[in-house]
């Protein structure tokens, strides 16, 4: 058993955390950006257990990781260049072990070896349960996607397939609600996977920028899909005073995905899946799914009030995301 953070102390603890940070960067209370002459993207997120993250189904290390992936969707979701870096907030209880602490942290470390960016420094403190802040800074690229930006005749596109997350959280709970059904070994793993190690569209900004048709304005409306992909689609035609409608035979559903309601609301309200939702003008959406393989267009956004609709007239879609946060 390693020792607990009563037994370090805070002094002990903060000369443990630094071998995560670049060398003399937890020497002061604040870190120094150097001028970047460009616009920057911040976010912050804060994962707390038992809501985001319970032990018995994810290991610290998938903890990290997770923390390090949810801030760098939002910034993709927003048009981001590069990622700077991010500083953290710990909580946790005093009896919490050391190497607990230290997978986290190798965790977030492996992710922003594969996204960019370092640990700029942080805060930590005790607490009842264990809860960790993430506040991550990028610069802007070319493309300033917001969810305000939707117009009347867009296509709506998705980076990817959803489900994956929330079917790999019942297989890690042995969840008795899928027994009864005959779940392909590989659809097992890549869910398991989806789950533990989420890939934040960061590379696909990339894609979305170069494909871009000359005769197509640099506009684009997005979200990403972290709290489900109608629950994203709502927040663009919030934004944008708008409608969307969505074909039900496109919805993104992974390869070997069961069929049945229940799968189909897992795809659509299923909720930490971190792809890219996107408005985007026709010719750049066709565009884009030409270069993004996982891709597709599942419906389009349309004149209205603020609500989502199936394409077949059948009826809004009412159903709520599977995460609240309150």
């Amino acid at each position: 058993m390693s020792e607990t953070l009563k037994q370090l102390g805070e002094e002990e603890l903060l000369t443990r955390i630094s071998h995560y940070l670049p060398p003399g960067q937890i020497d002061d209370d604040t870190a120094l950006i150097p001028s970047q002459k460009k616009d920057l993207l911040i976010n912050t997120d804060v994962l707390v257990e038992g809501i985001h993250f319970d032990q018995k189904t994810t290991a610290p290390e998938d903890i990290g990781w997770r923390a390090v992936a949810a801030n760098v969707s939002d910034l993709s979701a927003s048009g981001v260049g590069k990622v700077i870096g991010l500083t953290i907030g710990l909580v946790t209880p005093p009896e919490t072990e050391w190497q607990w602490i230290a997978e986290v942290y190798e965790g977030i470390t492996n992710a922003l070896k594969i996204y960019g960016g370092t640990i700029l420094g942080g805060d930590c403190c005790n607490g009842k349960q264990k809860v960790i802040s993430i506040t991550a800074i990028g610069t802007l690229g070319r493309l300033r996607i917001h969810r305000s930006h939707a117009k009347n005749g867009d296509y709506l596109v998705v980076s990817g397939p959803h489900g994956l997350s929330r079917l790999g959280l019942s297989l890690l709970l042995n969840d008795p609600i899928i027994k009864n059904y005959n779940i392909n070994k590989l659809l097992k793993k890549q869910a398991i996977n989806s789950h533990k190690r989420p890939k934040p569209s960061i590379e696909t900004i990339r894609k979305l920028e170069e494909c871009k048709p000359d005769e197509t304005p640099w506009r684009a409306a997005g979200a990403d899909s972290s709290d489900g992909l109608i629950q994203a689609i709502k927040c663009i035609c919030k934004s944008s005073k708008c409608s969307a409608v969505i074909n039900k035979d496109s919805l993104p559903k992974p390869i070997f995905w069961p069929s049945g309601n229940m799968w189909d609301e897992w795809c659509i309200n299923g909720g930490e899946d971190f792809e890219l939702i996107l408005s985007l003008p026709p010719l750049w959406a066709e565009a884009f799914t030409k270069v993004v393989p996982d891709s597709k267009i599942i419906g389009k956004i349309t004149c209205g009030k603020s609500k989502v609709f199936w394409s077949d007239g059948s009826g809004e879609i009412t159903s709520e995301s599977m995460y609240t946060h309150f």
